[in-house]
């Protein structure tokens, strides 16, 4: 469940550069709305409620793994993007 939430926005991040030049801000926009208030919030939830390091278990799994790639992919498009994510921000330092 969390991998499959997190390849719709990894999709939406990954066609972002093939935006047409009229588009790609308003394109940059919504794909950042939706992580910030979608997305991360469900992973920092999930975090916070689990009281574990990781989304699954007590050890790293595929779904760490994919939400660490698109936590990256959305800093690229905005290095401030975890602003309010603690936990989010703990676990790329671990």
């Amino acid at each position: 469940m969390y991998v499959e939430a997190l390849k719709d926005l990894s999709d939406m991040i990954m066609f972002f550069p093939l935006s047409l030049t009229g588009e790609k801000a308003m394109n940059l926009e919504y794909i950042l709305e939706r992580a910030t208030t979608r997305f991360f919030p469900v992973y920092e939830k999930a975090l916070r409620d689990h009281g574990q390091d990781f989304l699954v278990g007590n050890q790293l799994s595929w779904a760490d793994i994919q939400l660490l790639e698109v936590i990256f992919m959305a800093e690229e498009c905005k290095p401030s993007v975890l602003t309010g994510f603690p936990l989010l921000q703990a676990m790329l330092s671990k």
